[in-house]
């Protein structure tokens, strides 16, 4: 069960209607990194600007913009002439992703569990509900967004910008490691592991908070050793 120790406050406005507040720059680079990160642009293929720009239907600026932050971020790599190459996925790299990512996840569980807002407390709230809600129907992409969107809230609890910058091109591209080679059978175990953090983040225990980080990379850690042997 999701943590309920506390008051959720009602939105003051849909999660569509603040999407659709986002600036163009940024809707473009959530649509692209989700289409990384489920294979809807599959590893190691090439696009060109033009097609993504077609695709998005936001305009040209802000889907620039987009490819630049992705390609900054080690998702895409422009090249000059020759369109814009996918980053592909190899099986090993997802053990150094995680070796590079275990750190920052602590520092920003410690620091989410000292400094958690209602605010924040609401968006973890809703990230587990959903999470649990995708591991009922088994439905993958809405487990994807739901991860997401827990990361966003960890970003936000933390109150650490610099810890939170360094750790969101690699959560994305855990993301999309998991996607790739457990997602047909890790969601509720996942989800478990999720849900456990955030209890103790809510609960302002920065100590299980921690233990709870380290245990959900171990996990992951597992599940890229799996991929790498095959």
């Amino acid at each position: 069960m999701i943590y309920s120790g506390y008051i959720r406050r009602q939105p003051l406005i849909s999660k569509e209607a603040s999407a659709l507040s986002e600036p163009a720059a940024i809707r473009a680079y959530r649509v692209l990194e989700h289409m990384i990160v489920t294979l809807e642009l599959a590893p190691a293929s090439f696009v060109t600007e033009g097609a993504l720009i077609d695709r998005l239907a936001l305009g040209r600026t802000p889907v620039r913009e987009a490819i630049q932050r992705l390609a900054w971020e080690g998702l895409l790599d422009v090249r000059p002439r020759a369109g814009i190459a996918i980053a592909p996925l190899h099986p090993g790299d997802w053990l150094r992703v995680l070796d590079a990512r275990r750190g920052v996840e602590v520092v920003l569980a410690r620091s989410a569990a000292r400094f958690v807002t209602r605010e924040a407390a609401d968006l973890f709230h809703e990230a587990a509900l959903a999470m649990q809600k995708a591991v009922i129907s088994g439905n993958v992409l809405a487990f994807i967004q739901a991860d997401k969107a827990l990361d966003e809230a960890l970003a936000m609890a933390a109150d650490n910008p610099f810890a939170a910058r360094l750790a969101a091109p690699l959560q994305t591209h855990s993301r999309r490691f998991w996607f790739r080679y457990k997602a047909d059978t890790g969601l509720a175990e996942s989800a478990e592991h999720h849900v456990a953090l955030i209890r103790s983040i809510l609960d302002g225990d920065e100590e299980a908070a921690a233990k709870d980080a380290k245990r959900l990379m171990a996990l992951l850690r597992g599940h890229a050793e799996a991929a790498a042997t095959r």
